[in-house]
Protein backbone atom coordinates (compact mmCIF):
# COMPACT_ATOMS: atom_id res chain seq x y z
CA UNK A 1 0.00 0.00 0.00
CA UNK A 2 1.17 3.63 -0.68
CA UNK A 3 1.79 5.79 1.76
CA UNK A 4 -0.70 7.80 0.68
CA UNK A 5 -3.07 5.17 1.28
CA UNK A 6 -1.83 4.15 4.14
CA UNK A 7 -2.29 7.36 5.67
CA UNK A 8 -6.13 7.82 4.47
CA UNK A 9 -6.29 4.51 6.07
CA UNK A 10 -5.43 5.13 9.57
CA UNK A 11 -6.85 8.29 9.55
CA UNK A 12 -10.42 6.73 8.46
CA UNK A 13 -9.67 3.58 10.91
CA UNK A 14 -8.60 6.25 13.95
CA UNK A 15 -12.08 7.48 13.33
CA UNK A 16 -13.89 4.81 13.44
CA UNK A 17 -12.44 3.53 16.32
CA UNK A 18 -14.60 5.39 18.93
CA UNK A 19 -17.62 3.08 17.49
CA UNK A 20 -15.98 -0.56 18.80
CA UNK A 21 -15.41 -2.24 21.91
CA UNK A 22 -11.78 -1.17 22.08
CA UNK A 23 -9.68 -0.36 25.04
CA UNK A 24 -10.48 4.01 25.65
CA UNK A 25 -7.31 6.05 24.36
CA UNK A 26 -7.82 8.72 27.08
CA UNK A 27 -8.17 5.61 29.51
CA UNK A 28 -4.72 4.44 28.56
CA UNK A 29 -3.29 8.02 28.68
CA UNK A 30 -4.16 8.21 32.35
CA UNK A 31 -2.33 5.16 32.79
CA UNK A 32 0.33 5.97 31.08
CA UNK A 33 0.73 9.24 32.85
CA UNK A 34 0.72 7.27 36.66
CA UNK A 35 2.77 4.46 35.40
CA UNK A 36 5.69 7.47 33.86
CA UNK A 37 5.82 9.56 37.32
CA UNK A 38 5.40 6.16 39.16
CA UNK A 39 8.10 4.37 37.81
CA UNK A 40 5.34 1.41 38.55
CA UNK A 41 1.91 -0.09 38.32
CA UNK A 42 -0.11 -0.61 40.98
CA UNK A 43 -2.04 -3.91 41.55
CA UNK A 44 -5.34 -1.45 41.36
CA UNK A 45 -4.14 0.29 38.04
CA UNK A 46 -3.04 -3.31 36.60
CA UNK A 47 -6.56 -4.24 37.40
CA UNK A 48 -8.15 -0.95 35.95
CA UNK A 49 -6.30 -1.57 32.54
CA UNK A 50 -7.07 -5.20 32.41
CA UNK A 51 -10.60 -4.87 32.93
CA UNK A 52 -10.38 -2.43 30.12
CA UNK A 53 -8.94 -4.77 28.27
CA UNK A 54 -10.84 -7.92 28.91
CA UNK A 55 -13.51 -7.89 31.61
CA UNK A 56 -13.82 -11.46 32.14
CA UNK A 57 -10.21 -12.42 33.15
CA UNK A 58 -9.58 -9.04 35.00
CA UNK A 59 -10.42 -10.73 38.66
CA UNK A 60 -7.51 -12.71 37.99
CA UNK A 61 -4.78 -9.83 38.30
CA UNK A 62 -6.10 -9.96 42.09
CA UNK A 63 -4.47 -13.07 42.33
CA UNK A 64 -1.03 -11.11 42.52
CA UNK A 65 1.10 -9.51 45.32
CA UNK A 66 1.09 -6.00 45.04
CA UNK A 67 5.16 -6.02 45.54
CA UNK A 68 5.01 -8.46 42.03
CA UNK A 69 2.95 -6.07 40.37
CA UNK A 70 5.37 -2.89 41.16
CA UNK A 71 8.47 -5.32 40.87
CA UNK A 72 7.08 -6.67 37.40
CA UNK A 73 5.74 -3.56 35.87
CA UNK A 74 9.28 -1.87 37.11
CA UNK A 75 11.32 -4.28 35.41
CA UNK A 76 9.52 -4.06 32.19
CA UNK A 77 10.29 -0.36 31.74
CA UNK A 78 13.95 -1.06 32.57
CA UNK A 79 14.34 -4.04 30.02
CA UNK A 80 15.48 -3.76 26.44
CA UNK A 81 13.42 -5.67 23.58
CA UNK A 82 10.07 -5.94 22.99
CA UNK A 83 9.77 -9.68 23.74
CA UNK A 84 11.67 -9.37 27.35
CA UNK A 85 8.73 -6.49 28.02
CA UNK A 86 5.65 -8.01 27.22
CA UNK A 87 7.09 -11.74 28.46
CA UNK A 88 7.83 -9.81 32.20
CA UNK A 89 4.45 -8.89 32.20
CA UNK A 90 2.40 -11.73 30.97
CA UNK A 91 3.98 -13.79 34.44
CA UNK A 92 1.53 -11.86 36.44
CA UNK A 93 -1.85 -13.59 36.73
CA UNK A 94 -4.38 -11.62 34.59
CA UNK A 95 -2.32 -11.07 31.90
CA UNK A 96 -1.85 -12.45 28.24
CA UNK A 97 -0.03 -10.82 25.41
CA UNK A 98 -2.84 -8.66 24.44
CA UNK A 99 -3.54 -7.31 28.16
CA UNK A 100 0.19 -7.01 28.44
CA UNK A 101 0.15 -4.86 25.44
CA UNK A 102 -1.95 -2.07 26.98
CA UNK A 103 0.48 -1.56 29.51
CA UNK A 104 3.23 -1.22 27.45
CA UNK A 105 1.16 1.02 24.82
CA UNK A 106 0.14 3.28 28.01
CA UNK A 107 3.92 3.34 28.90
CA UNK A 108 5.07 4.24 25.63
CA UNK A 109 2.73 4.59 22.42
CA UNK A 110 5.40 6.17 20.42
CA UNK A 111 6.69 2.39 19.88
CA UNK A 112 3.82 0.43 21.54
CA UNK A 113 0.40 -0.52 20.16
CA UNK A 114 -2.58 -2.31 21.69
CA UNK A 115 -2.33 -5.54 20.17
CA UNK A 116 -5.28 -8.67 19.73
CA UNK A 117 -6.75 -11.38 16.96
CA UNK A 118 -8.53 -7.83 15.28
CA UNK A 119 -5.26 -6.15 14.97
CA UNK A 120 -3.58 -9.72 13.99
CA UNK A 121 -6.61 -10.01 10.86
CA UNK A 122 -6.14 -6.37 9.40
CA UNK A 123 -2.12 -7.13 9.61
CA UNK A 124 -2.58 -10.15 7.25
CA UNK A 125 -5.69 -8.67 5.50
CA UNK A 126 -2.87 -5.82 4.73
CA UNK A 127 -0.42 -8.41 3.28
CA UNK A 128 1.80 -7.74 6.34
CA UNK A 129 1.27 -11.29 8.13
CA UNK A 130 0.33 -15.00 6.79
CA UNK A 131 -2.74 -16.95 8.85
CA UNK A 132 -5.11 -15.90 11.14
CA UNK A 133 -4.49 -16.58 15.03
CA UNK A 134 -6.56 -16.10 18.02
CA UNK A 135 -4.25 -16.75 20.95
CA UNK A 136 -0.91 -14.85 21.55
CA UNK A 137 2.88 -14.96 23.47
CA UNK A 138 5.60 -12.42 23.42
CA UNK A 139 7.07 -13.05 20.53
CA UNK A 140 3.48 -12.47 18.17
CA UNK A 141 3.61 -9.13 20.00
CA UNK A 142 7.31 -8.79 18.29
CA UNK A 143 6.02 -9.92 14.77
CA UNK A 144 3.24 -7.58 14.99
CA UNK A 145 4.63 -4.63 16.44
CA UNK A 146 7.27 -4.77 13.87
CA UNK A 147 4.55 -3.69 10.62
CA UNK A 148 2.86 -1.31 13.04
CA UNK A 149 5.96 0.77 14.02
CA UNK A 150 6.32 0.34 9.76
CA UNK A 151 3.41 1.69 9.35
CA UNK A 152 3.61 4.57 11.92
CA UNK A 153 6.88 5.44 10.49
CA UNK A 154 6.04 5.75 6.68
CA UNK A 155 2.38 7.43 7.84
CA UNK A 156 3.75 9.95 10.98
CA UNK A 157 0.90 8.38 13.19
CA UNK A 158 2.04 6.85 16.64
CA UNK A 159 2.26 3.22 16.94
CA UNK A 160 -0.40 2.91 19.60
CA UNK A 161 -2.72 4.85 17.25
CA UNK A 162 -2.13 2.91 13.79
CA UNK A 163 -2.96 -0.27 16.60
CA UNK A 164 -6.34 1.27 17.41
CA UNK A 165 -6.64 1.93 13.34
CA UNK A 166 -6.34 -1.55 13.08
CA UNK A 167 -8.45 -3.13 15.33
CA UNK A 168 -11.38 -0.77 14.20
CA UNK A 169 -10.71 -1.37 10.12
CA UNK A 170 -11.25 -4.80 11.26
CA UNK A 171 -14.25 -4.29 13.62
CA UNK A 172 -15.61 -2.84 10.55
CA UNK A 173 -14.70 -5.31 7.39
CA UNK A 174 -15.17 -8.71 9.85
CA UNK A 175 -18.42 -10.84 8.80
CA UNK A 176 -19.41 -13.27 11.18
CA UNK A 177 -18.30 -13.37 15.28
CA UNK A 178 -14.67 -12.57 16.23
CA UNK A 179 -14.07 -16.40 17.32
Amino acid sequence: MEAADLDAFVDENLDRYAETQGVLPERLDEFGEAYRSQGHLTRDQLYEIAYESSTRSAYHVEKNPESRCREVTRNARAVDGDFSAIHLITGLSGFKAPTASCVVAALDGDRHAVVDTRVWASLERLGYLDGRKESFDAADYVTMIGPIREIAAETGYRAVDVGYALFAYDAHVRDGTLH
